[in-house]
């Protein structure tokens, strides 16, 4: 299992008693942790850094190992933060700074200097703080005592953002094809994201997924429609149409376990072999946590992966959308957002429907399609944009809402939801912000999970929501 490193923070100035003392404390204190948080994360505690050699031998030991995605440090004792310098500057994965101490309540009857000396992480964790500042180490900091539930949520959160942060750094986009032509947002500096983020983007032609499709034996494509059977709804007579989807994601498996890839795009201005444009299979995959762009676009591909991983576990939805149309009737304004085939299948508020119609672009035959109306609730609208010297996340604050009227005659999956804090200020200033037509919805993160993010991997962050005002859109 994936784990956080712990690190905690003395000296010898108050021997051994003390240091014996520190790390009874932290093994505690770990322990605990591992107890409440084992359903997210693993802690693993380290010797005791009382120098600046066993401050370098602690975080080399946990750079190097792949489990580890982050550290997490804290100052039992004043713990002189020159010794943490040479230890910090050989950092690579997020660092939490917890800024506890290990008793909840002052003895207040018994305090000593004794006590004093050994419970000072307020002396402590000021000094370290510091030198964080001083070198300049993106960090969080989560301040309370250990065993408070609010605590607790906030190291809890650290850690899905710490797994997002090393699955990006593992993160491998397979580019079936180029982006699509003459779009602008899809494009963008593909070296600079494998710099900045670790995402590798590779190119492979479409050629070789139908390649694998047409290798693909009766006995594989007959176990893919035992399963879209089983978790769909079969809507349709033409059953070719949907094995031919069933035979595209055999391919897809066999190609994403042979190269370890987390994410892919592909476009329909490419579909060379191909007989249908992915539409089950690209639905059915996303649902599996890979990452998927349509139109080459490799940055959604990759965040959307990215979030996935950050969402895993929580109750709810994280996934792929296009914004598409809207309802604009007064005070009443929705927003439908949908693609032209995949939108993801964790997104269904009702078992989907395998059904079979024309698309009416790319030139290939009727492919199938899962069709349902969208998951309710409060959740976020992201992307991630190429500004040219940087890259900027735009988050947005958004309502998941029931569809007002039946859509009989459009055959594609779909969710609407409200902008907040209403309309005009929402679209505006996702306009303004030069936000993606592609982006990612969840109902499982919300804004704290992606402003830590942007936080920890140095990327700008626009929001939006119900604190942004219209003066505000002239700062953006």
């Amino acid at each position: 299992m994936k784990y956080l490193g712990f690190m905690v923070g003395s000296q010898d100035l108050y021997g051994e008693e003390c240091l014996r003392e520190v790390a009874a404390d932290t093994e505690k204190m770990v322990k605990f942790l591992n107890e409440k948080l084992s359903d997210t994360i693993s802690f693993k505690l380290l010797p005791t850094v009382e120098t600046s050699d066993i401050c370098v031998k602690d975080v080399r030991a946990i750079m190097d190992d792949d489990e580890c995605v982050g550290v997490v440090t804290w100052m039992h004792t004043f713990s002189p933060a020159k010794m943490w310098i040479k230890g910090l500057q050989e950092l690579r994965k997020p660092l939490l700074h917890l800024h506890t101490q290990a008793n909840e309540k002052l003895p207040y009857d018994a305090i000593d200097m004794d006590f004093m000396n050994l419970n000072q992480s307020a002396h402590g964790d000021r000094e370290y703080g510091y030198i964080l500042a001083r070198l300049g180490i993106p960090h969080e900091v989560v301040a309370g005592y250990y065993e408070h539930e609010d605590v607790l949520e906030k190291i809890k959160t650290f850690a899905r953002v710490a797994k997002a942060i090393d699955l990006s750094k593992h993160t491998l986009v397979a580019t079936f094809g180029n982006n699509m032509r003459d779009v602008a947002v899809t494009d963008g500096n593909r070296l600079e994201a494998e710099i900045k983020y670790g995402w590798e983007i590779k190119y492979w032609g479409i050629g070789e997924i139908a390649e694998l499709a047409d290798k693909a034996t009766d006995a594989e494509i007959e176990a893919k429609m035992d399963e879209y059977k089983s978790k769909y709804t079969m809507a349709t007579d033409n059953v070719e149409a949907v094995r031919y989807q069933a035979k595209m994601e055999v391919a897809f498996d066999k190609f994403i376990k042979e190269n370890n890839v987390t994410a892919f795009t592909d476009t329909f201005q490419d579909l060379h072999g191909l007989k249908q444009l992915p539409g089950i299979a690209a639905q059915n995959l996303m649902a599996k946590g890979f990452g998927f762009g349509p139109e080459g676009d490799y940055k959604i591909a990759a965040f959307s992966s990215v979030l996935m991983k950050m969402a895993e576990g929580m109750k709810g939805a994280t996934g792929f959308i296009e914004d598409y149309t809207y309802d604009l009737t007064p005070g009443k304004e929705l927003e439908l957002a949908s693609h032209m085939l995949e939108v993801p299948a964790s997104f269904a508020a009702n078992k989907p429907e395998i059904q079979v119609h024309p698309l009416g672009i790319g030139g290939k035959e009727d492919p199938a399609r899962l069709v349902f109306d969208g998951v309710t609730g409060d959740g976020i609208q992201c992307t991630l944009v190429d500004m040219g010297d940087h890259f900027r996340i735009i988050c947005a604050d958004i309502e998941l809402v029931k569809q007002p009227k039946p859509m009989p005659k459009l055959p594609v999956a779909r969710i609407m939801y409200r902008h907040k804090p209403n309309f005009e200020i929402g679209t505006a200033g996702w306009c303004y912000a030069g936000g993606a037509h592609h982006a990612v919805v969840s109902t499982a993160l919300s804004r704290k999970e992606i402003a830590m993010f942007a936080k920890l991997t140095g990327t700008e962050l626009i929001t939006i929501g119900d604190d942004t005002t219209e003066a505000d859109l002239d700062r953006i």
